[in-house]
């Protein structure tokens, strides 16, 4: 199914940016609504298609304790590397709705917020991606390759 993309650029006013750039992303599912959430909510299900095209087969790992205020971590391998990141769920509605702090272990002061809106449409899911609150364009691009990536695998994961 498609991906549509929109990125948001900060406005300048005053020499100082009004807000930080973000993205979103759109993709339609064949599968339910309910489907689609446990992809994300059970860490047996995320292992299975998370991250980029790049991540080393079977070096996912996530620990997801899906609460208000629970915390979770997903780490893997990629290109020799190994990358952790995690965050704090700020907003949790089954089948609808995750909004979670967003941080990489390498880099935990540059933390962002990643919201997941999925919604019932004709047979299947709509799905809409934002992650926003990054704190240069720079790492808004490599993010919004990553998540590419990454829901073309939750496509292929959900078919």
């Amino acid at each position: 199914m498609a991906t549509q993309s929109s990125l948001a650029k900060p406005n300048v006013r005053d020499g100082a940016p009004a807000e930080r750039p973000s993205l979103t992303l759109t993709r339609r599912f064949s599968a339910a609504p309910e489907k689609v959430y446990a992809a994300w909510a059970d860490p047996q299900k995320l292992v299975q298609w998370f991250g980029p095209v790049s991540v080393e087969a079977g070096s996912v790992k996530a620990d997801i304790d899906l609460r208000v205020g629970g915390h979770y971590r997903i780490s893997f391998r990629a290109n020799g590397t190994y990358n952790e990141v995690g965050g704090v769920y700020r907003e949790v509605v089954p089948n609808q709705r995750l909004v979670f702090s967003w941080a990489w272990h390498s880099t935990p002061e540059r933390e962002s917020l990643v919201t997941i809106s999925i919604r019932p449409e004709g047979g299947g899911s709509l799905l809409v991606f934002n992650h926003a609150l990054f704190v240069d364009a720079a790492a808004r691009d490599n993010h919004q390759r990553g998540w590419t990536e990454c829901l073309g695998k939750l496509e292929s994961y959900l078919a």
